[in-house]
């Protein structure tokens, strides 16, 4: 019996971040966006950790941040309650969550990588960069 090779995707992901004081350029890893424009799928996810948190001088409660990163989510996710960029197509919601921009809410520059299993690759990711 032969092994078939499992299909690979092209996915690009951003590691979201709080940046406690935009003029000191510090930052908290707090989460991860990835999108798979093949497939058609975007997933994202926050996990606010209070101890790193509490190593800045933050200007934003961690409600505070995640009441800020739940509106990104939404838009990632398609929930129209995100408003009209959580309508555009996957690539193009990506785009403009992970582009540059100067507020306590960032993310790094996009990274491509090859997965056949876009959510194990995603868990993984979370893992190594937000936990």
């Amino acid at each position: 019996m032969e092994d078939k090779e499992k299909e690979m995707f092209v996915y690009e992901y951003a590691v979201l971040r709080y940046v406690p004081r935009v003029e000191r350029e510090e930052f908290v890893n707090v989460g991860l966006l990835m999108m798979c424009k093949r497939l058609k799928w975007i997933k994202a996810e926050i996990s606010l950790d209070r101890a790193k948190l509490g190593v800045f001088d933050c200007a934003h409660t961690p409600e505070e941040i995640g009441h800020q990163f739940d509106g990104f989510l939404r838009v990632a996710a398609g929930d129209a309650s995100g408003g009209p960029m959580a309508e555009l197509p996957v690539e193009e919601r990506f785009r403009w969550l992970s582009a540059v921009k100067s507020a306590c809410l960032a993310t790094s520059r996009p990274h491509p990588g090859l997965t056949s299993d876009p959510d194990a690759t995603f868990r993984r990711l979370f893992s190594e960069l937000v936990r």
